[in-house]
């Protein structure tokens, strides 16, 4: 009898039940797929060094990054110990060393000719936002109106990666922008919505960010993403202190109190968004 409905199954409700994101949820059932092809249909005696071993074969014949692999790890440690109740288990492996790579920046002047290059208002509100406040492109989706908090100088980000709340910066100048986009869009809930008051889409967001990228005539391997890389590499350029750029990013603690004790209005104030120094307003 095939028992890899019923596994994957447990695992999906219970991921449901603890409120995982959807993206998540697809992670670990696409690894515990992987487990399930290796090993067979029961997964329940595995043992520590089949798991081991298991990694292993992921690294040596898949060739699969260190994320891939630390994927793989957490889905069946969920299983194991919030479906089957074993106790908690490290798996240290060793790995070929990781080949460390710089993110890539933009220069401000690479920054401006991409945001200049973008005509449609809401278009140059979604990418003036991500650079403005260094959003994720998943952050800048989530944001709802209720998150541009005017009174004092900051953008609410709910919910971030790792389930953690933080607030950024809200420059002046894209608040001005924002209202004019308001006013001619009128978004119902969320800040930027697509078509039905849906959340706009991560591929429409790529897709507006790379036309812009060809329109500038920037042949760097650039993503959406960049621009939150160019955002904190700015504001360090900027002399802003490294740590108030961490809590920022929301890379500093995982605890929303924590980022809201460190990172008050009065320190918000005395930091300027990049976008301010960009000469694309009139």
């Amino acid at each position: 009898m095939n028992k890899e409905p019923d596994i994957l199954s447990q695992i999906e409700d219970k991921l449901i039940i603890r409120n995982y994101s959807h993206s998540t949820r697809s992670t670990y059932l696409h690894m515990i797929r992987g487990y399930l092809k290796y090993f067979g249909n029961d997964l329940t005696s595995l043992t520590k060094d089949q798991i081991i071993a298991y990694q292993k074969h992921l690294i040596l014949e898949k060739h699969v990054s260190v994320s891939y692999q630390n994927q793989s790890i957490n889905a069946i440690k969920f299983y194991f110990e919030k479906i089957l109740g074993k106790d908690r288990e490290t798996y240290q492996i060793d790995r070929p060393k990781k080949e460390h790579k710089l993110p890539m920046v933009l220069s401000r002047e690479e920054v401006s000719s991409i945001l200049t290059a973008v005509s449609n208002l809401k278009h140059q509100s979604i990418l003036y936002t991500i650079y403005s406040g260094g959003l994720r492109i998943s952050e800048v989706i989530n944001l709802r109106i209720s998150d541009i908090d005017s009174g004092n100088d900051r953008i609410l980000i709910r919910g971030a990666k790792g389930k953690k709340d933080r607030v950024t910066l809200l420059s002046p100048r894209l608040l001005n922008h924002l209202r004019i986009y308001f006013l001619k869009y009128r978004p119902q809930l969320w800040l930027f919505e697509g078509p039905e008051n849906k959340q706009y889409s991560t591929t429409s967001i790529q897709a507006i960010f790379k036309r812009a990228l060809g329109k500038a005539k920037i042949t760097k391997k650039a993503t959406v993403h960049t621009l939150r890389h160019s955002f904190a590499t700015h504001l360090l350029e900027d002399g802003v202190n490294l740590r108030y750029i961490q809590m920022l990013l929301g890379h500093n603690s995982s605890k929303t109190t924590e980022i809201y004790t460190h990172v008050t209005k009065t320190r918000l104030s005395d930091i300027s968004s990049p976008l301010d120094k960009l000469d694309i307003f009139g």
